[in-house]
């Protein structure tokens, strides 16, 4: 990590209040030099080796535009979230910072993102040569409040190994019955289970719902499913826990922060294509992906989503903000040092750039495959982070025992309504 960066891993509840006290003093900026320098502060979540390739990218920016210097800070994903929402309510959310659709109606609503639009028009953000229509995803209601650096769907990402012993052939138009007698099967032989626990990834359930015809959240922001069917998918996977087809709840947590699947707990996880990039750093194991199992033979339930960056609204640098954005989603550098890690790259001149081998390959062949499969993502409503909490945390307790099924169920309904003021 380079000298003079201002990176943290984790703080206690009582640091990131005064980080936020301090930064609200800050007005949310880094300040000017009395030589005209500006600086300005960047947050992103992630692991280090995200973390070392930004970096890189910070530094090339930087050599470009000498007059603008840049500090940069991450969290892993909860971690960031809990920060952030203490620095921006104090009034010092860093200049620009990593964002995603799930956030972008919560903090727009707040007035808490900058509308980038102004700087599109005055020249400082170019807007044109992004990849599969992704110039759209950081809109809401007219503004322009992120603009994309990377983008993903999900996916299957399973041991190869374990997957051709036990003969499962995953591709497209498996059913989910052959995804369950395979990790039936992987689990029976003892030692390694065949799948993670994602009962509680509100994306996940997001898919098995859109393959019903729902969805997890409806057009006007409300929940778009029953309490029935969250007691059915939580029971089903509770005995599956129970009976140790999937792993049980106790040892994934001991793996925290590594997947389950990195720690070779498990021969199958979902979750989005990119992340192989970084589980197969993790492991020697060797990785596929594979289209998300289906009810019909046809219907995954797929969309194309993204990662972005977003200016704070109360920033003293928004010319500088925009610069930087551009510099980061437009230069060829940037795409060849980052790569995949954040997804499939988004502007046509940085995935031009990039040539992907490993991982990174698996990812591009992957999204190669499953383009006939994506569907239009359903807007995500204000409220949307809280309700991903708790469905996580909720179901980690069912888990966990601590809570039956149908007391989750009540008590995620509750708190996921209240948070969507429905």
């Amino acid at each position: 990590m380079r000298a003079g960066r201002n990176v943290s891993m984790r703080r206690s509840a009582a640091g990131l209040l005064a980080l936020g006290l301090l930064a609200a003093g800050c007005g949310g900026s880094g300040g000017s030099g009395g030589d005209g320098t500006v600086t300005i502060r960047y947050s992103w979540w992630g692991d280090a080796s995200r973390a070392k390739l930004i970096n890189e990218t910070v530094d090339l920016f930087e050599k470009k535009h000498p007059k603008i210097k840049v500090k940069t800070d991450f969290l892993e994903y909860a971690d960031f979230w809990k920060k952030f929402a203490t620095q921006s309510a104090g009034g010092g959310a860093p200049d620009v910072f990593q964002n995603s659709a799930a956030f972008l109606r919560e903090y727009g609503d707040k007035n808490v993102l900058l509308d980038l639009n102004s700087q599109v028009e005055a020249g400082k953000l170019n807007m044109e040569g992004f990849r599969a229509g992704l110039e759209k995803a950081g809109e809401i209601d007219g503004k322009l409040l992120a603009v994309p650096v990377g983008g993903n769907t999900f996916s299957l990402i399973y041991n190869v190994e374990e997957f051709e012993k036990a003969g499962i052939e995953p591709e497209k138009g498996w059913t989910w019955d052959d995804y369950q007698a395979g990790i039936e099967k992987i689990s029976k032989k003892g030692g390694i289970k065949g799948a993670a626990s994602n009962a509680g990834v509100m994306y996940f359930y997001d898919l098995l719902l859109r393959q019903q015809g729902k969805a997890f959240f409806t057009e006007d922001g409300k929940l778009g499913f029953a309490k029935s069917d969250l007691k059915k998918w939580w029971s089903d996977n509770y005995a599956d826990v129970r009976n140790g087809t999937l792993i049980s709840q106790k040892k994934a947590d001991q793996a925290a922060p590594k997947s389950t699947m990195s720690s070779d707990l498990v021969a199958s996880e979902f979750s989005w294509d990119n992340f192989i990039v970084r589980w197969s750093a993790e492991t020697d194991t060797e990785m596929a992906l594979a289209p998300i199992p289906t009810t019909d033979g046809k219907k995954t339930g797929q969309y194309y989503s993204s990662l972005m960056l977003s200016g704070y609204a109360r920033t003293e640098h928004p010319a500088e903000v925009a610069q930087f954005i551009d510099f980061m989603v437009h230069e060829p550098e940037v795409g060849k040092v980052m790569g995949y890690n954040r997804g499939v790259l988004a502007t046509e001149a940085q995935y031009e750039a990039y040539r992907p081998e490993g991982p990174d390959k698996l990812v591009a062949e992957y999204e190669e495959e499953v383009t006939d499969l994506i569907e239009p993502m359903t807007p995500h409503p204000a409220g949307t982070s809280v309700a991903e909490a708790a469905f996580l945390r909720i179901w980690g307790d069912v888990a966990h025992g601590k809570s039956s099924v149908d007391e989750g169920v009540d008590q995620f309904f509750s708190e996921a309504e209240q948070a969507l003021g429905s």
